[in-house]
């Protein structure tokens, strides 16, 4: 997956009004609930804005990432992190390892998603149960399917600000449920001068029961559904599925 490339220089900007605190604080009440760890593996951290968060409470982190640019402005932004342990890898989450079992993974941001193809996402439930020790949990959230059918409905969407713009279309193909996102942003650089950045991220929903029977299939014993950040069971509504999976 090339994307994310160009886009990482502006990532942080485009994504200020995502709702960070929540992902931390959903995965903290799951911990209540299921077991406070002390290892976590943050799968797609991006440029680190759960990872980090994590690490300064004090947990020891790994924020896996495929993208190299994004694990480098994770590291530019560590110092602030001090006060806990964040350690960077390059891996592709069908196949990651750390080299130790953990106790915890997650993965936020609708990172699944990214899988397109069923073998893919089963790939990345078998290497997270492997990382995880028993009784560990993963958590993670993904778009429904009627989410993406919104974006299509919606689209296109159109920022434009003083130091960034863009011109974001979507195609959904209703068959695989999968939708391909344009996007062409223009991004202020110093001097003046504005670079132009075309990306393009493609992304599948999946059906929650197929997830749920696939983390089953897994290995896994216990598979709990819950609903736009809350931990209370989805309905037709539900707009983003997080599921906890215990080891």
């Amino acid at each position: 997956m090339e994307a994310y490339t160009q886009f990482a220089s502006v990532y942080d900007r485009l994504m200020a009004d995502m709702p960070y605190p929540r992902w931390l604080a959903f995965a903290d009440a799951c911990w209540r609930r299921y077991g406070k760890p002390a290892t976590v593996v943050d799968l797609g951290c991006g440029t680190g804005s759960i990872a980090l968060p994590l690490a300064r409470a004090g947990y020891t982190v790994y924020g896996i990432d495929l993208s190299s640019d994004m694990l480098a402005i994770a590291r530019s932004k560590q110092d602030d992190a001090a006060s806990g342990t964040a350690i960077w890898l390059r891996q592709d989450m069908t196949e990651w390892d750390v080299g130790r079992p953990v106790d915890s993974v997650v993965s936020f941001c609708d990172c699944l998603n990214y899988l397109t193809e069923d073998d893919d996402v089963l790939d990345a439930f078998r290497a997270t149960y492997r990382g995880l020790k028993p009784g560990g949990v993963f958590l993670f959230d993904v778009h429904a399917p009627r989410t993406l059918a919104r974006y299509a409905e919606e689209q296109p969407f159109v920022l434009d600000e003083p130091d960034v713009a863009y011109i974001w279309t979507s195609e959904l193909d209703e068959d695989r449920m999968e939708i391909e996102h344009r996007l062409t942003i223009f991004a202020e650089r110093s001097g003046g001068a504005y670079a132009r950045i075309e990306e393009v991220h493609v992304q599948r929903a999946y059906d929650a029961e197929w997830i749920r029977e696939a983390l089953l299939a897994t290995g896994f014993s216990q598979v709990d559904r819950y609903a736009d950040f809350e931990l209370e069971a989805p309905d037709g509504d539900t707009e983003r599925l997080f599921f906890a999976a215990v080891k």
